[in-house]
């Protein structure tokens, strides 16, 4: 008999699940991941570029989730973030980092805590103001930010430096200027991180209403940009939010660490008003930048897990139609 996988570490999931549907595969993998603990998943705002696009995201994304959840059979609580702009230092307190605040703090459990970002930094950043302890209690990984070999042009980009980072740089700027253990998957880093079309349909699409529901997540999204944005997306699409299962619930087994992965250990930078890398601060702890990703180990652990959850979940359809 195989031993059950115990939880290693705890995961707050927090990403802008009203946009791009990376993130929908990053949470599926995630949500069938024994090694790790998911007490809740955020949905945080997209970027007020264009203006509109950020209203309502929070609920859009919260129903995006909900929609996954009740595909896959599953139930985790799914918190909002804020859609409201900081004014200062004072947080602007939501559900969501109200509960990252709990969960850092709870003295009944040892497991580590990651708090993995896909989107803005909006809600650790209110956490932290709200209660700077958090800071020794979690670790915040990120998938943003411009690589550190780029330099700021003299003209921004549509997104400023980089779609994440632009979603909230005054947020970006408080954890930064924090002690809070951060660990940076960048953009020239989560670009990388490509799959086919043909190989999703093979190996996704074939999977019952569970790989349909998240094909026609890609498919609608392809035909958005593609009749409203003029762009083609080619054969390959990125699944640049996948990083965040690899990092945390697919570590190696003795001394847990990323350890297929290649990083380096760089000076915390200050953030700048235009969300580039500023002068470095010595006096906070460095940050881990992730420069090349196991890609292999992440996109076949998916591809693994997804088949094994379509098969439980047909199996388990027949057995009830049996009774």
């Amino acid at each position: 008999m195989t031993a059950a996988r115990l939880p290693r570490a705890r995961v707050i999931v927090d990403n802008d699940f009203a946009g791009d549907p990376d993130d929908l595969f990053q949470l599926a993998h995630h949500l069938l991941s024994p090694s790790v603990e998911i007490p809740f998943v955020i949905s945080s705002r997209l970027p007020a570029n264009p203006p509109e696009a950020q209203i309502g995201s929070i609920e859009r994304g919260a129903s995006v989730v909900a929609a996954l959840l009740e595909q896959m059979g599953l139930e985790v609580p799914v918190l909002r973030g804020s859609e409201r702009d900081r004014i200062g230092d004072a947080p602007v307190r939501s559900e969501a980092s109200d509960a990252i605040v709990a969960e850092a703090l709870r003295d009944d459990t040892d497991l580590p805590l990651y708090l993995v970002l896909g989107g803005g930094l909006t809600e650790l950043a209110n956490a932290y103001l709200t209660e700077p302890a958090i800071s020794r209690r979690l670790t915040a990984i990120w998938i943003g930010g411009a690589g550190y070999a780029e330099i700021q042009p003299a003209e921004p980009g549509v997104f400023g430096a980089e779609y994440n980072m632009d979603i909230d740089v005054p947020s970006a700027q408080i954890v930064y200027a924090s002690s809070i253990p951060l660990w940076q998957v960048p953009e020239d880093a989560q670009r990388r991180c490509l799959v086919s079309w043909s190989e999703l349909r093979e190996r996704v699409g074939g999977l019952g209403g569970f790989g349909a529901h998240l094909m026609a997540a890609l498919d609608e999204f392809a035909d958005l940009v593609g009749v409203h944005g003029g762009l083609n997306l080619g054969e390959t699409y990125a699944l640049g939010d996948s990083p965040l299962v690899l990092l945390t619930a697919l570590q190696s087994a003795f001394d847990p660490d990323p350890a297929s992965s290649e990083s380096q250990i760089v000076p915390r930078p200050s953030i700048t008003d235009s969300g580039w890398y500023g002068a470095a601060q010595p006096d906070r702890p460095p940050v881990r930048v992730f420069t090349r990703l196991d890609t292999r180990l992440m996109f076949e652990d998916m591809y693994a897990k997804f088949a094994a959850h379509a098969r439980s979940s047909t199996t388990s359809s027949t057995s009830k139609e049996a009774e």
